[in-house]
C-alpha cells in the first residue's frame, strides 16, 4: 500500500507539471494590443527552437528579437527589451530595460509596461490590453480576386478627401505641379512635429497603384488600411532587406532589388488581400502573396480585421505622390 501511494502521489504530481505546462503553452502564438497612448503593439511567442522566445513590436520601429522572456506563473510572462547604456560617472554604468507584464485571460491579454527614468528615481508605467490574433492562413487565390470600381484618392490640385491624422501635427504636404508633395522642412533649432497625413475614406481589401518620387537618402512610408506600412525609401543599390524599398516593414523582405535611383519616378502596385500582400515595383513583383503576420510600426490600429485608411508617413523625408488609385476587392 505504501508503494502504491508512493506512486500515486508522483503520477499525480507529474499531471500537475503537464498540465501547468500545457496552461502557459496557451501564450503561444501571435497577440495584437492595444496601448493605452493610442499606440499598436504585437506580440510572437513559440518555443519552435527547442526554448521558450518572443518577438515584440512596441509603438514605432520594427519587429524585434526580445531580450528576455520568462514566466512568472501559470497565467503571467515577462518580458524584457528595448536594453541601452546609462552612464552613471566614468567608473559606472548601467543597462536599463523596459519590462513588459502579460496577463492571459482566455484570448486576451491584459498587463503593463514599465520603463524607467533616466535618473532610476521613478518610473512610467503604460498599460495595455490584446487579443489573440489567428494565423493569416493560406494565400488568397487572386486569379479569382473581383474588383470594384476604381477610386481616384488624390484629385492633383488640392487636399480634399486627406486630412493629418493628428491636427495639433504641422502639416509638410502641399501640392506642387498637380504631385502631392511632403516636404518637413525644419528651422534649425526648432523641433517642429509633422503629421501623417490620411484618407477620409476606410478602405477594406483592395488593390493601390501609385508613382512616387524620392530624393536621394529620403524615406516615407505608405500604410495599409492604416496597419501595414510599405516601405518607400531611397534605398537603390542596397542588400535586400525588410526595411528597403517596397517592403512590408520589418516583415517581408522583397525577393528581388527592383528599385530606381534617387530622384527617379517609381510604379508601385500593391494587393492587400486576406492578411496577405503583394507589391509590384516598378514592373518587378517583388513580394508575391505574402502573409502579413501583424500590425507593423506606426499602426494607427491593432485590429487587423478592421476597415483603415490610406496613410501617408508625414515626419520622415521629402516625397512626392502621384496617379493615387485604389481598388477595391469585392
Amino acid at each position: 500500500m505504501k508503494r502504491i501511494g508512493i506512486l500515486g502521489v508522483m503520477f499525480f504530481l507529474s499531471v500537475c507539471v503537464i498540465n501547468a505546462q500545457d496552461v502557459k503553452k496557451e501564450f503561444f502564438g501571435m497577440w495584437t494590443i492595444e496601448i493605452e497612448d493610442g499606440s499598436v503593439g504585437w506580440l510572437g511567442v513559440n518555443d519552435g527552437k527547442g526554448f521558450l522566445d518572443a518577438e515584440l513590436l512596441w509603438g514605432g520601429g520594427s519587429v524585434l528579437p526580445v531580450s528576455s522572456v520568462y514566466f512568472y506563473d501559470d497565467r503571467t510572462l515577462v518580458v524584457t527589451q528595448g536594453s541601452r547604456e546609462v552612464v552613471r560617472n566614468d567608473n559606472r554604468k548601467h543597462v536599463v530595460s523596459q519590462t513588459y507584464i502579460f496577463e492571459k485571460t482566455g484570448n486576451n491579454l491584459s498587463g503593463k509596461v514599465i520603463s524607467p527614468a533616466r535618473d532610476a528615481m521613478s518610473v512610467s508605467v503604460r498599460n495595455f490590453k490584446g487579443w489573440r490574433l489567428p494565423d493569416p492562413g493560406a494565400a488568397p487565390d487572386l486569379s479569382a480576386v473581383k474588383y470594384g470600381a476604381p477610386i481616384r484618392l488624390f484629385n492633383g490640385k488640392d487636399l480634399t478627401g486627406w486630412r493629418l491624422i493628428n491636427p495639433n501635427q504641422a502639416n509638410g504636404f502641399k501640392i506642387v505641379n498637380g504631385e502631392l508633395m511632403n516636404d518637413p522642412v525644419r528651422t534649425e533649432g526648432q523641433r517642429v512635429g509633422f503629421g501623417n497625413l490620411r484618407t477620409d475614406a476606410e478602405f477594406d481589401d483592395f488593390k493601390l497603384t501609385l508613382e512616387v518620387n524620392i530624393p536621394e537618402g529620403s524615406n516615407s512610408g505608405v500604410y495599409l488600411r492604416g496597419i501595414y506600412e510599405i516601405q518607400v525609401v531611397d534605398s537603390y543599390g542596397k542588400a535586400l532587406d525588410s526595411h528597403n524599398m517596397g517592403g512590408l516593414y520589418s516583415r517581408v523582405t522583397p525577393s528581388v532589388a527592383a528599385e530606381k535611383k534617387a530622384g527617379e519616378w517609381q510604379t508601385m502596385e500593391i494587393i492587400l488581400c486576406k492578411r496577405h500582400v503583394t507589391v509590384v515595383l516598378n514592373g518587378t513583383k517583388i513580394i508575391d502573396n505574402k502573409p502579413a503576420y501583424g500590425p507593423t510600426g506606426g499602426a494607427m490600429q491593432a485590429d487587423v480585421f478592421k476597415s483603415g485608411p490610406i496613410y501617408l508617413q508625414g515626419d520622415h523625408g521629402k516625397v512626392s505622390y502621384r496617379n493615387l488609385v485604389l481598388t477595391p476587392i469585392l
